[in-house]
């Protein structure tokens, strides 16, 4: 499958979907689903190819290349498929918004850029598809317009931040080698010495930390979550934050080089051990912020962020174990965290807009599907055994304890009791306790909002109990990358990564389910009491409000809020603050007077005669 087809078929499918929406909403909408399953199709046909092809010479002197590989397939299926669920779920969400045929096009549009993003072959065309990529995502978090626009710009300036330190890479490396095609700088950074390949790593660093929302570059993300449409808060979750992960292992392992980066500094100041620390620490902080939230997508967004802390943690060790688990907790992180946020847009929708946890419960009675997918995707977010996020979090602390880093692992480990915590509050809290009593008739989800869910839910418990299908997909990568090889089995893998079988945990799992329903049946039956009757935490449960647990981590959160205040959030924002003053301070400058611009002009010469003067007499 030639790879120009995919991004024809992306970038042309979002201008024919917009196009057609003019006409037709029933065919716009037949439209979206048919791009979008096209997409799929198409990545996956192109499973196991390996090419490299000049798409156009000549631009601005430098060629402009597509490039496909084990790499870029793999990250290509996790946009399309997430891509896929988040346009299936916007028919029934997005229908109450205006706009409808623009933010289509823009879920399309953002697609193809990630697309384009994985398959460039060249640091050029990779830099073009990255802009069309942070404009668009800037377009959909600002859709509902009010608070969003706020939250969009705040994104949008630390993109352009992040933006502008990239370039100063890619000028670095087009004038340092005269070339930008990835395979020929692959080839020429061995030459590099090492304060080059340092300003090469942090430039790009920069870049691709804001789009991952790594501490100290996280600060967009919590407000573009809670403010964007849930369903692209699934894609910018899911996908879009990974392409900051994918041009971490591009530079880092296909362009630079595994032994020139870990090869960079020395003792604690290193490259490898300053990156591990600012994984750990974007890890612990963010879980615990995230437990402190009270609205469900504030939570799952700094959840977001402590997961991204796992990825990094296992790349920067750069080991057979560390690449593999990091590469396959990108793909479970995908799934879990969109069947999250899909979860959370079912009841954002159908509740009339409530995020707030403690406005809501019991709502299992009502979505029983989009309970049982929540939990799944919870379960995988903890590392649950029978999900793919405990595959790949087994391998990240493997890599942790065979590198002898019982700190890192302890920080890992932080993090895990910390998802189980506020997995608990928002499942809890949303889905358990009693029913308030405004939403008892509420109607059943659509089922273009539950497939998406049961599909990516049924995706993180597939690759929890045949993780040897995807890691496959993981050990080509790894091979190509040259970090190492493994073997994988249907249930696991083998000796080469320490021995795992997830078919025997299922099958026993299954016996000690028989066994507990058994025990269950022979026991006393439930006995049915009105919702009412309820007797929680030593008393009953006042009206109004469902249970008592509802301020269950209160006592937690007088302990250490005054502790997790986000003071990189504002430290920005006060240096936007006085940048203003500067600035308007500047502005007033701009009179209208006339008479003032010949002053300022006759001033200006002066200047430039007493700077001619002195310079003659030096």
């Amino acid at each position: 499958m030639p790879t120009e087809v995919i991004l024809i078929a992306a970038f042309g499918g979002a201008g024919l979907v917009y196009a057609a929406g003019r006409f037709s909403a029933a065919l716009r909408n037949v439209l979206v689903v048919a791009v979008s399953v096209l997409l799929i199709g198409l990545v996956a046909l192109s499973y196991g190819q390996a090419r490299e092809n000049t798409y156009y010479l000549g631009f601005l002197g430098l060629d402009l290349v597509l490039r496909h590989d084990a790499l870029s397939w793999f990250f290509a299926l996790c946009v399309s498929v997430v891509g896929a669920a988040s346009l299936v779920f916007s028919l029934g969400y997005i229908g109450r918004s205006g706009n409808v045929n623009f933010y289509y096009f823009c879920m399309l549009l953002v697609t193809a850029a990630m697309l384009g993003i994985v398959l460039s072959g060249d640091l050029l065309s990779l830099f073009i598809f990255w802009e069309i990529m942070s404009w668009s995502a800037y377009l959909l978090i600002s859709h509902k317009r009010g608070r969003a626009l706020q939250a969009a710009m705040k994104y949008i300036v630390m993109s352009l931040i992040g933006s502008c330190a990239m370039l100063l890479g890619v000028l670095a490396l087009c004038n340092a080698y005269g070339t930008l095609t990835l395979s020929k700088l692959a080839e020429a950074m061995g030459s590099a010495d090492g304060g080059f390949l340092l300003f090469v790593l942090v430039t790009f660093g920069i870049g691709f930390g804001v789009k991952a929302a790594m501490v100290p570059l996280h600060t967009w993300l919590p407000d573009a979550h809670s403010e964007a449409p849930s369903p692209f808060s699934a894609v910018l979750s899911g996908v879009l934050i990974k392409m900051g992960i994918y041009g971490f292992i591009l530079v880092m392992y296909a362009v630079v080089g595994l032994k020139l980066v870990l090869g960079l500094g020395t003792g604690w100041l290193n490259f490898h051990s300053v990156l591990c620390w600012l994984a750990a620490v974007t890890i612990v902080i963010p879980t615990f912020v995230a437990m402190l939230q009270t609205d469900a997508k504030r939570l799952l967004a700094w959840s977001s962020i402590g997961q991204i802390g796992y990825i990094v943690l296992g790349l920067a060790f750069g080991t057979t174990l560390g690449v593999a688990g990091a590469t396959f907790h990108t793909l479970n992180h995908a799934f879990f965290k969109a069947v999250l946020f899909l979860s959370v847009g079912v009841v954002e929708y159908k509740t009339g807009g409530v995020r707030d946890l403690n406005q809501l419960g019991g709502l299992a009675r009502r979505m029983p599907v989009t309970f049982a997918c929540a939990l799944i995707g919870g379960l995988g977010l903890i590392g649950v055994p029978l999900t793919g996020g405990f595959v790949s979090k087994w391998l990240i602390y493997k890599t942790l304890i065979a590198e002898g880093h019982p700190f890192l692992a302890l920080a890992a480990l932080i993090g895990t009791w910390g998802a189980i915590l506020y997995i608990y509050k928002l499942l809890h809290n949303v889905f358990l306790g009693q029913l308030p009593e405004r939403y008892a008739q509420m109607e059943r989800p659509a089922l273009s909002m539950t497939l998406p869910l049961v599909v990516l839910g049924a995706a993180v418990v597939f690759m929890g109990v045949l993780p040897g299908i995807p890691l496959r997909a993981v050990g080509a990568i790894v091979t190509s990358l040259g970090v190492g090889s493994f073997a994988a089995t249907a249930g696991g893998f083998g000796p080469e990564l320490g021995p795992l079988n997830t078919v025997n945990i299922c099958f026993a799992a299954v016996a000690l389910l028989i066994l507990v329903t058994v025990v269950l049946r022979l026991a006393a039956k439930a006995r049915r009491v009105p919702q009412t009757d309820t007797y929680a935490a030593g008393a009953f449960v006042p009206t109004g409000k469902y249970h008592h647990t509802v301020g269950f981590y209160e006592p937690l959160e007088r302990m250490v809020k005054p502790y997790l205040r986000d003071r990189i959030d504002a430290l920005y924002t006060w240096t936007a603050e006085v940048g203003r003053g500067l600035f308007d301070r500047i502005r007033r400058i701009y009179t209208g007077d006339v008479r003032n611009y010949v002053m300022y002009i006759v001033g200006l010469l002066a200047l430039l005669i007493f700077v001619q003067l002195v310079w003659k007499m030096w």
